[in-house]
């Protein structure tokens, strides 16, 4: 796969525009006469459906709002002053995935902070659909959000255009969005060439803990739920009830037939686990070294169980918490770590939007104070230059 993405990659760097024609109609299959689509200012949209973006989008605003944090000054020393600000990145660049399951909620999800961090330019991709055509709920969650443009351009493709930049679609500075294998892939190559991305995704995957007072037919939902993103996610549960094995089982065996999605549920399943521990210490031990992107804690009590918590994505309390809420409307982000990487990455948030520059104001008194412990440091580690930096203006404070 790699030797397939980094020649995408080379083409489009080399030939811009054209290489983007040319796999969209390879790829996509769909001859595209410009790579850019207007947002309409109007577009026709069901009222459930139009009512219930705009309150997701409501409650991700109110959420991602209130992490805007406080700029405060530190006095370390007399006379020595450190603070840091949050800036904006200047350009980032949006990947909404098309196909069977065009991801509204995902530009929600990325957009929303993005235009509260004030960035200045946030660029969208999403691949083109027949003659070119994007979903409406796209095209009506991006004219809610301040998008006049949006580029037709999908894959490991899109990627490369964001990254290297093409006559139609800007460089960006940042990436974000998930994507299928290669996509994934195209984000991890790029960053060797200087382009940050939100975070190494891999397929989907939730973790149910549940006791004895676990709902079977809630936690089999909430199993199929993530099934059905796709044949390569993963559901675990895991449970101190043997009874509650064959109970869920039996469930997901009920609900599965229903799905239009079935068959990707099934082959997602046939990848996925259910496991039986001692009690919920175990449990939650063995959820922390699995790492899950979702956990699910369906336990009497939840609550009190939080802190145990050191590793995951995002956490739903209780047997009303299901995963879908952070999918889609509670507030809470959903583009999070997979693949264990939620021992080391948090979801996206605010402060993936910005960067934070440090300062400091040192006053003659705040040098004087300081500039010998910087001497001696210096010349503890033969940096002569850094060491005389400091002695030419305590010197020049000695003889005022």
């Amino acid at each position: 796969m790699r030797p397939r993405v980094q020649a995408i990659l080379e083409r489009v760097k080399r030939e811009g525009d054209r290489a983007l024609f040319d796999l969209s109609r390879r790829f996509d299959r769909v001859n595209l006469e410009k790579l850019s689509l207007p947002v309409p200012e109007r577009v026709a949209m069901a009222a459930p459906l139009r009512e219930a973006i705009d309150r997701a989008r409501a409650n991700i605003e109110k959420f991602h709002r209130a992490q805007r944090r406080e700029e405060r000054t530190v006095e370390t020393e007399a006379g020595v002053s450190c603070w840091r600000r949050a800036v904006a990145i200047e350009r980032v660049g949006l990947y909404i995935p098309g196909g069977s399951a065009p991801l509204f909620s995902t530009l929600l999800m990325l957009a929303v902070p993005a235009r509260l961090a004030g960035c200045g330019e946030v660029v969208l991709c999403t691949p083109p659909g027949a003659n070119g055509a994007v979903d409406e709920a796209i095209l009506y969650t991006a004219r809610l959000l301040g998008f006049e443009k949006i580029y037709t351009v999908g894959g490991a493709q899109a990627i490369a255009a964001m990254s290297y930049g093409t006559e139609s679609v800007p460089r960006v500075d940042k990436i974000f969005g998930p994507g299928n294998q290669y996509v994934t892939l195209a984000k991890q190559m790029v960053q060797t060439e200087g382009v940050a991305i939100d975070m190494p995704a891999g397929p989907s995957e939730l973790l149910v803990i549940s006791d004895a007072g676990g709902n079977p037919a809630y936690i089999a939902a909430d199993l199929l739920s993530q099934a059905e993103h796709g044949a390569d996610s993963q559901v675990v549960f895991v449970t101190t009830a043997p009874e509650l094995l064959d109970a869920v089982e039996r469930e997901i065996e009920r609900q599965r037939p229903r799905l239009p999605r079935e068959g990707i549920a099934r082959r997602a399943l046939e990848n996925s686990m259910m496991v039986l521990l001692k009690d919920l210490d175990e449990a939650l031990d063995f959820s922390n070294r699995y790492a899950p992107e979702h956990l699910i804690l369906a336990t009497e009590q939840a609550a009190k169980r939080v802190d145990a918590v050191i590793n995951a994505g995002s956490v739903f309390l209780g047997p009303f918490s299901c995963e879908s809420a952070g999918d889609y409307a509670s507030g809470t982000n959903h583009t999070l770590p997979t693949n264990g990487y939620a021992r080391a990455y948090s979801g996206v948030s605010l402060d993936s939007f910005v960067k934070w520059i440090t300062y400091q104001k040192i006053s003659a008194g705040g040098m004087k104070n300081i500039g010998p412990a910087i001497e001696t440091m210096a010349a503890a580690e033969q940096l002569d230059a850094h060491k005389n930096a400091v002695t030419i203006r305590l010197k020049d404070i000695e003889n005022v």
